[in-house]
This record gives C-alpha cells, structure tokens and sequence, in this order.
C-alpha cells in the first residue's frame, strides 16, 4: 500500500511539473502564435478585401465606360479641329463645317439586330439638346440616324435597315456613293450606283464623304470587297464595315449646326 501511494504522488508530482513547464512553453511561444495568427488573418481579410474590391469596380464599370466615351468623343472633336487648323495654315480654304458639329456622347438602352427594319433607342433626349435626323456614329463608323426624340430618349434607324443610306467615299479623294447594308451579314454593305467604267481593287477604307449633311466627312466605315455590274450599267461594290453592331454600348450623337441654314438656301434655290 506504501508503494501504490508512493508512485500515486510521484506521478501526480510529475503532471504537476509537466504542466508547469507546458505554461511556460506556451508563454514563450506565444510571439510565435500571434505571428501566425496575424497571418492568417491578414489572408482572410485581404480575401475580403479584394472581393469587395471587385465587386466595386464591376458596379463601376458602368460608369468607367461612360466617362471613356466622354473622352474619346472630346478627343475626336479635337483631331477635327487641328485636321481643319491643318489646312487653313497650308493655304487651303478651311472645311467650315468641320468645326460646326455638336457632339453629344449616348449610352444605348435598347438596339434590334434581327430584322430588315432594326432601330436603337438612345439615353438622350430634347433635355439633351437631341434633335431629329441627327446622326449616330462611333470612332468604328456610322450607327444610324435619329428620327424620334422625346424628353430623355430618342428613337433612331440604324444602318442595319433598308431605309439608310450614307453618302460614301471610296478613299479620301474617290468616287462618291450611297452606301447601304446589304440585309444579310453584321458588317456587310453595298456601295451602290457606282459608275461601270470605275476601275476598282479590294482593300480600300471607305469613308462618310459629308455631303449628306447628316454625318461628318471622313468617319472610317470599312473596306471594299469585289465588285460586280448590275443590269450592265452600274457596279456595286461589297464593303465590310469596321463597326461590330454586336459590341456596341455607347455611342455619339452628332448634330450639324449649320443644317437649317443649308436647308434655307437649298429650298430658296429651287423657288
């Protein structure tokens, strides 16, 4: 019985000292833990972090890709300008219209894609100083036309219908055209009425000409195809258009400031 009580407070002696020694073990690591334990919560905070990160700029990104289109709208008015300083300071007369175009940068809310009659409706209205018959264009080329505009929308053709058609230009300084979309393919139209004599090649960019008064001259729409004669008097020619209808969001609505007054001198020469 003496050696069972013996070796019963030896080991409780013994557990004593062990726990002893584990309290001091755990106090001098106890810098160690807190490293570890700051590290991860740093990994669960950062991961939070950076979740809330992107779900902020997702949210953002709206926003983003407006004031881009603001930018890219006050750029391209800016490069008319200079085109235009360019070449009043060689001599040339100076294209007056060019500086005459109101710019008003649109964020598309609705676009049909999938008939021969597709329209766009526009975020921008009369509030906006939208007026019809106002053209709709992107640095990728023409969109279409306004021709309804309310309070804080407008309704407008697009150039994937049968009733558009832009005044067109092979290269800068070639043969002038309607250009019309050919109803079947995203990005393909047609130059039309083009004289059968013209000897043309593929690979040239066509550009709005400015004769329509409805869009700016020198808007890059797309490049020419091959050709063929119809009814053995004209030629049209296939264009695939730069812009992709499919990938459009924001757009620019442009207004020739000088169109009433063309409108006056053309009615008062056929009095």
């Amino acid at each position: 019985m003496a050696g069972k009580g013996q070796g019963w407070v030896l080991g409780a002696a013994t557990f004593i000292v062990l726990e002893i020694a584990a309290v001091f073990m755990l106090s001098g690591s106890r810098s160690l833990q807190d490293v570890w334990m700051n590290r991860a919560t740093h990994r669960v905070l950062a991961a939070i972090w950076s979740g809330g990160e992107s779900v902020r700029s997702w949210w953002s990104l709206r926003e983003q890709n407006r004031v881009l289109a603001e930018e890219n709208l006050l750029l391209a008015e800016a490069l008319r300008r200079l085109e235009g300083q360019k070449t009043a300071l060689s001599g040339a007369v100076a294209d007056t219209v060019t500086g005459n175009w109101r710019f008003t940068p649109a964020t598309i809310v609705k676009m049909s894609r999938n008939s021969q009659h597709n329209y766009i409706i526009l975020d921008k209205g009369t509030a906006d100083g939208i007026v019809p018959r106002s053209g709709i264009v992107t640095p990728a080329g023409v969109v279409g036309i306004v021709n309804a505009v309310d309070e804080h929308f407008c309704y407008g053709i697009t150039l994937q219908n049968a009733l558009v058609s832009v005044s067109a230009r092979i290269g800068h300084d070639g043969t002038v055209a309607p250009l019309e979309w050919d109803g079947l393919h995203s990005r393909g139209a047609v130059l039309k009425n083009l004289p059968a004599h013209l000897e043309t090649a593929p690979g040239d960019t066509v550009w709005t000409s400015g004769f329509s008064g409805i869009f700016p001259p020198d808007i890059p729409l797309g490049i020419t195809g091959g050709s063929r004669l119809v009814d053995g008097a004209v030629k049209e020619m296939k264009v695939e258009l730069f812009l992709d209808f499919g990938a459009l969001r924001h757009v620019t609505v442009v207004e020739n400031l000088d169109r009433e007054e063309i409108k006056r001198l053309e009615g008062g020469a056929g009095e």
